[in-house]
């Protein structure tokens, strides 16, 4: 029995629920666990109670998985990890415990365990948890899709229903609605990042040269950089998309590095686009040590509104433009 239909035969979801997720998995990827949880049929914690009763396999409490040392992590390297789909959390003598997305896969067992010399022990995980700790240990990046629905998901696995960012999003909406000049925009943005970042800043993009804007936490007067092969501002630039993840020690990044004193584990930059073109990035961390651990969908959600809010500014000063004298 595949697993949606066990879910059915639960009584955890209904054939019409499974249908509607199946029908997203089509167009979107990702399991149907996964699918699940986005559209709120299901709770993440249900689900992992379920894998475990399903694949008989014994599941990992959140908390265990949070601060696996370094050592363990490395017993299983990066290229493996994101192959298999597994972490390893512990080491026991000659064995390794780790978790992973289909522990009944017993070539890939057998497989890991001659190339890493342990017996693997395996437990069972969800998608969006195993893409998680992937990014967290292993650097590797994952999908905005897969970051957004995590963060619905707190420290002990429980679902929260509502986030109190989006009660505060309609009131920074007004903020962004009344502005008059492009500083006040930024100055919002700033603002509204300390809840989510301990350090931010903007930055300008003018073609290839980047110019420090305004920064919380961040000394950016006087900075100038060149976006240039491999470096944070070309990946965004590029991609047109959120970045996630370390910021990487190239030649590249140097000048920025120099800047923040040091190197973030765990940073967030994104494009602010204007009329089809990147006008300037945003980006956040919690200094050099820390993760971020804040909703990654209210910062999405504070560009797109500061986006929105250049317009009204443009729009305002054509409106002024007519009136006579």
């Amino acid at each position: 029995m595949k697993l949606g239909e066990a879910l059915v035969h639960g009584n955890l979801i209904t054939q019409e629920q499974l249908k509607e997720a199946l029908e997203r998995q089509v167009i979107f990827g990702g399991r149907i666990g996964t699918n699940l949880v986005e559209l709120g049929h299901i709770k993440e914690e249900e689900i992992m109670a379920f894998f475990g009763k399903f694949f008989r396999t014994p599941t990992v409490k959140p908390e265990v998985l949070e601060d696996i040392d370094p050592e363990t992590i490395a017993s299983l390297d990066k290229d493996l990890a994101e192959k298999y789909m597994m972490i390893p959390f512990r080491r026991d003598r000659n064995r390794l415990h780790a978790v992973m997305l289909n522990p009944r896969s017993f070539d890939v067992i057998e497989e890991i365990r001659f190339k890493t010399g342990f017996d693997i022990i395996p437990y069972v995980i969800t998608e969006l948890r195993l893409l998680y700790y992937l990014e967290k240990y292993y650097g590797i990046k994952r999908d905005l899709r897969f970051i957004s629905v995590h963060d619905k998901i707190i420290d002990t696995g429980e679902e929260v229903a509502h986030y109190e960012w989006e009660s505060q999003a309609l009131k920074v909406a007004e903020q962004f609605a009344a502005v008059h000049e492009k500083e006040n925009v930024i100055d919002i943005l700033l603002n509204e990042t300390a809840g989510i970042a301990a350090r931010g800043a903007v930055f300008e993009v003018n073609d290839v040269l980047i110019s420090g804007w305004k920064g919380r936490g961040i000394a950016v007067d006087g900075f100038e950089d060149m976006v240039s092969d491999s470096s944070l501002y070309d990946e965004v630039l590029s991609k047109r998309a959120l970045y996630r993840g370390p910021v990487q020690q190239v030649p590249g990044n140097q000048k920025l590095i120099d800047r923040l004193q040091g190197t973030p584990r765990d940073c967030c930059m994104l494009p602010v686009n204007f009329h089809g073109k990147v006008i300037c990035l945003l980006y956040v961390d919690n200094g050099n040590d820390k993760v971020l651990d804040a909703s990654l969908s209210y910062i999405s959600t504070l560009v797109a509104m500061a986006e929105v809010s250049f317009e009204f500014v443009l729009l305002r000063k054509k409106l002024y433009s007519v009136i006579p004298g």
